[in-house]
């Protein structure tokens, strides 16, 4: 979708005769069915002016094709401006990412700036300006067959028009390679004039928005050279060989998702516990997939798994390239119906039923990846629900592809690669935490290199001397202690006082790659941040959630942090359905420890701030509970 498409010469005369901000308005209006807001209207009115005065140069041909508000398709980004045209060379299309700001701040992330985004006071952390036009070059040179098919050349640029240089905004060593890529221009005539000679170089020759219209109609389909990339980045990686049972899964897959059509949905359901491979199966299909030219994601509610392959998967391409090949599940809810071959679905009983920062957007995300795909193919493990919003369990995933037309074939996954190999271990767990009865009320001491230890301290430094091998060890604990460093960074969150032990959670610092970042393992992670990823090594802090009472496991789900969304609301939930609500908080608290405690393929230790608690383990490591 475009908003708004002219030539140069029309553009100008909206601008000078009809106010362009309302004539902006009024096609976002018509094309959107909603009002544009006030934040974006005035985006509009500063800086189309300001472009006004770029193009207000002779040497600029009056028929340059102009476009406002370019929705790349199947992402919710939105180019904010482009002019197309040729050079005697071929084909070109300049992209122009706006900015009002006048300062920001300096990150020590890639590509990363802090500036006030959407409003006056919404000072956040965001991709630098450069960063942004040049990625928006990169997902249109990698998935829109009209521009990689007509060898259109792509020259992205940023313009912040109320911004003095001050050594932030251009930093060389922060930004500089982003700059580069995506020329920077800011304040005054003289950067003005800068741009409008980048403008005229590539530029020379206007084609009426011609290029606009085919790069908008352009099938949406990943190029050969980022499939071929992609492909050549899993060979030879152990990470993604298949075994036993992932290679019958995914065969099984392929073959539904080239037999499905519009008129014959297929739903496949991948059941498999920790450590069975079933990401790894999903990021092999979503490779092999492509490579058959079938347009698939591998969608994810959880961050964390999605930015961990990309950054595995990136080699000669940024992750941003590689990155629109991911997706989190709540961005389906305005997909059109069967816009996709395939939608590979990691992790699907974390998937919500609304979507949106605010949980107000769609319907229900299982039904809405299932209808924008003509072959959904979900990965799923009941035992890892987690919290109260997760819908996403075997039941629900059947109900809903059978009130879709769907067909449907179950697959699953009994080898398990992750806790040295030990089903025992997990059998022993499921019994240990109250789960399910298993006959396995005893953990043989050659099974897993399971450990009950006697102090935080000395389960951390355990844990260091693990990861001093090869960084694949860090210490995770229940969310039971609030995130009092997000405001002041100086506070320590997981503080035991009694064993002078007190840590950080790392929640933001690293983002959803803190498992691979050398640094965190003087942190502490979260189920919100660990959930699908695997260590070799890992260290779990049991809090005063789950205790032993009487030789038996009761959870305390008030002793959870009051900041924690996993079982948010369950106190009211309780005054309406209390035997249904305490169920279920029940299970998401042991479902949580059983995730944080396998997340470990060659060894898993705890310590419980409880000492019946720690007892309570002790003896299950020797004697039926």
């Amino acid at each position: 979708m475009i908003v708004y498409q002219a030539n140069k010469n029309k553009f100008l005369d909206d601008h000078d005769n009809r106010d362009i901000e309302n004539v902006i308005s009024t096609k976002y209006l018509q094309q959107t069915g909603r009002y544009a807001p006030e934040a974006e209207f005035r985006s509009w009115k500063n800086s189309l002016g300001e472009m006004a005065k770029v193009l207000r140069d002779p040497g600029i041909p009056g028929d340059v094709g102009v476009g406002v508000e370019f929705g790349i398709p199947q992402t919710s980004k939105r180019i904010d401006f482009i002019l197309s045209g040729r050079t005697d060379d071929g084909p070109n299309l300049i992209i122009v990412e706006l900015k009002q700001w006048s300062e920001a701040k300096l990150t020590e992330k890639d590509g990363l700036i802090i500036a006030r985004r959407g409003g006056p006071s919404a000072e956040r952390e965001g991709a630098h300006p450069c960063y942004q036009a040049w990625s928006y070059a990169a997902l249109l040179e990698g998935f829109n067959e009209a521009v990689y098919k007509r060898s259109v050349v792509l020259s992205p640029c940023a313009y912040l028009h109320n911004y003095v240089q001050d050594g932030i905004i251009d930093h060389p060593a922060y930004y500089g390679d982003y700059i580069r890529k995506a020329p920077l221009f800011l304040k005054g005539e003289v950067e003005r004039q800068r741009l409008r000679n980048f403008i005229k170089q590539h530029v020379k020759y206007g084609d009426n928005a011609e290029l606009i219209f085919e790069i908008e109609n352009g099938r949406i389909r990943p190029s050969k050279m980022l499939v071929d990339s992609l492909v050549g980045m899993m060979k030879g990686n152990r990470e993604f060989v298949l075994i036993d049972d992932q290679k019958v899964a995914f065969e099984n897959a392929v073959l539904l998702a080239t037999r499905a059509s519009e008129e014959k949905k297929q739903v496949a359901i991948i059941q498999g516990g920790p450590g069975t491979g079933k990401s790894v199966i999903a990021v092999n299909l979503l490779a092999h997939l492509s490579k058959l030219g079938l347009v698939s994601k591998y969608v994810s509610k959880n961050a964390a798994p999605r930015a961990v392959f990309k950054a595995k998967l990136t080699g000669t391409f940024k992750q941003t390239v590689i990155g629109n090949l991911f997706s989190g599940s709540g961005s389906f809810f305005e997909t059109e119906v069967n816009a996709f071959d395939a939608l590979i679905v990691d992790e699907a009983h974390r998937l919500n039923e609304k979507s949106g920062l605010y949980g107000n957007l769609g319907e229900n995300q299982i039904k809405e990846i299932i209808q924008g795909s003509k072959c959904t193919i979900f990965f799923v493990d009941d035992d890892q629900i987690v919290t109260l919003s997760d819908i996403g369990h075997t039941a629900a995933l059947e109900n809903w592809a059978h009130s879709l037309g769907a067909e449907v074939t179950h697959l699953q996954l009994a080898s398990q690669f992750r806790c040295g190999g030990s089903d025992g271990y997990m059998a022993w767990l499921d019994n240990t935490l109250g789960i399910r009865e298993t006959a396995n009320s005893m953990l043989e001491p050659n099974e897993f290199d399971f450990r009950v230890v006697d102090s935080p301290n000395e389960l951390h430094q355990l844990i260091a001397e693990r990861n001093a091998v090869n960084n694949k060890s860090r210490v995770v604990a229940g969310y039971c202690w609030d995130w009092v460093s997000k405001k002041n960074p100086d506070q320590f969150d997981v503080v035991i006082p009694e064993h002078g032990y007190a840590k950080r959670w790392n929640l933001d610092k690293d983002g959803s790659l803190w498992i691979m970042a050398p640094n965190s393992i003087e942190e502490v992670g979260c189920i919100h941040t660990c959930q699908g990823l695997e260590l070799d090594y890992i260290g779990v802090i049991i809090g005063p959630d789950l205790v032993a009472r009487d030789g038996k496991l009761i959870t305390v789900p008030k002793a959870r942090s009051n900041k924690d969304r996993s079982i948010r609301g369950w106190k009211k939930k309780m005054e309406v359905d209390p035997e249904g609500t305490q169920g279920r908080v029940d299970r998401i608290i042991r479902n949580t420890y059983k995730t944080l405690m396998t997340r470990g393929m060659k060894g898993a230790y705890i310590y419980c701030v409880d000492d019946e608690t720690l007892n309570y383990f002790r003896t299950a490591l020797s004697a039926p509970v």
